[in-house]
């Protein structure tokens, strides 16, 4: 008797905490009876539940709990077309919760959110080709990126309602040309500015020759007009030192060819054994014989 009380309640036990189920704050659930969601017998709709302690029949019904907070979807960057046939890398997010819980349950192979995330990327994708591919380049960068994202959410919340998803917003983050396309574009920046490089040095190399043609030719002047002055000047000196001398040989003429003489002397014998071969009765040895004579 004993025995039988304590399983039943043990049973009992089991059959309450089967019974109940406890919702988390930022959760809602739902209860999947022999793989059907369990809905309200009037409306027909899906029977939510918010946060809090609820009741279930136990081991018939099962509860799936889901996410209801806002998410945010971040990819990687894919490529798109322009209307210009132009390859653009483009970089978005997505910002998504889910509105019909039962239809995101059934969707999404029981809630799986990977799968979910995947199936809503290729639908927000579809909507942002249409929209780039009806701009050019030129019209993306310039002004229409705030209207293609406007048009992109209408589009992506339209073709995620039947995944009982609601899109809250689409943002393009970057806008970017592929690598190949980008470097193309360097290269060719990069040869127009060495193109324009080169045209100024080339222009600068023809003013500096001017303007050294224009310097030589003005020092060049201004040494010929140096060197002319200087060639006065000289003249006028010697013409002064000439004058000079002719006065003073003039004044007296005797002490004049003394001097003379003592000078040829004083560089004939400056080095002590240079030898001289004269006449004793030369003019050179004139004011000597008068020394010796006297």
């Amino acid at each position: 008797m004993k025995n039988f009380v304590a399983v039943l309640v043990i049973v009992a036990v089991v059959l309450g905490f089967s019974s109940v189920f406890v919702v988390k704050e930022g959760q809602r659930a739902i209860v999947v009876q022999f793989g059907k969601v369990l809905r309200d017998a009037d409306t027909g709709e899906a029977t939510v539940y918010a946060p809090g302690l609820h009741f279930k029949l136990p081991f018939i019904e099962d509860v799936k709990r889901l996410d209801a907070r806002f998410k945010t979807l971040d990819g990687n960057p894919d490529r798109f077309v322009t209307s210009e046939k132009k390859d653009l890398i483009v970089d978005t997010y997505v910002k998504w919760r889910i509105s019909d819980f039962a239809t995101y349950y059934l969707s999404t192979n029981g809630g799986n959110q990977a799968q979910a995330e995947a199936l809503l990327t290729r639908r927000v994708s579809s909507g942002l080709r249409a929209e780039f591919g009806s701009r050019t380049i030129k019209e993306i960068v310039s002004g229409e990126r705030d209207n293609l994202m406007r048009e992109a959410l209408i589009r992506g919340a339209d073709s995620a309602q039947e995944l009982g998803i609601e899109v809250i917003d689409v943002r393009v983050m970057q806008i970017n040309l592929p690598t190949e396309v980008s470097q193309s574009i360097f290269q060719r920046m990069r040869a127009e500015r060495q193109a324009v490089a080169m045209e100024h040095r080339s222009e600068g190399r023809e003013q500096a020759e001017f303007i050294r043609a224009d310097v030589d030719a003005r020092v060049t002047v201004m040494l010929a007009d140096a060197e002319r002055e200087s060639r006065q000047l000289r003249g006028q000196g010697d013409a002064e030192a000439a004058g000079i001398y002719a006065s003073a040989y003039n004044k007296d003429s005797e002490f004049f060819s003394f001097i003379r003489s003592l000078q040829a002397y004083e560089k004939s014998f400056e080095a002590g054994n240079d030898v001289l071969v004269l006449e004793p009765d030369s003019d050179f040895f004139k004011y000597l014989n008068k020394a010796t004579a006297n």
